[in-house]
């Protein structure tokens, strides 16, 4: 069995998925799902219908495996270390705390931290430690 390693591209590009998930989702500026598909849902479309499927399947996938390779207590450390950064960029004046708008984005790209960490953890955990993660067995 082949063990392909982690490279930062591969980090970065979890990340963008994220992004793409996250903001496709939902973002302050406006142009996401939400603002498209559910502002006004009598005019709810198959269109939409087969987005929001789409988009769930997405997060499906992200959150699944972000829990599986986290676990509760590395997910709730993953959440602590992304909303201590957020409240440490406010506390020390980057974002002030009074912009709804700029803590928005914050939270959001917060949450594709917390989905990236969570897509990659098993790989950087393998790397450092040597040890696997096995989530199926095949009895063949």
């Amino acid at each position: 069995m082949a063990v392909k390693n982690i490279t930062a591209t591969g980090v970065l590009l979890r990340f963008l998925f994220a992004l793409v998930l996250v903001l496709g989702t939902y973002n302050p500026e406006g142009y996401s799902y939400f603002d498209w598909a559910l502002r006004d849902i009598s005019a709810f479309t198959i269109l939409k219908a087969f987005v929001g499927v789409v988009l769930l399947i997405g997060w499906a996938m992200y959150v699944r495996a972000t829990i599986q390779s986290l676990g509760t207590v590395g997910l709730i450390l993953a959440i602590a270390f992304f909303v201590t950064l957020l409240w440490l960029i406010v506390d020390i004046g980057i974002v002030p705390a009074d912009s709804v708008r700029a803590i928005t984005w914050l939270v959001l790209v917060a949450m594709c931290g917390v989905l990236t960490a969570g897509m990659t953890w098993s790989h950087i955990r393998r790397r450092v430690s040597g040890q696997f993660d096995v989530d199926e067995v095949d009895n063949d």
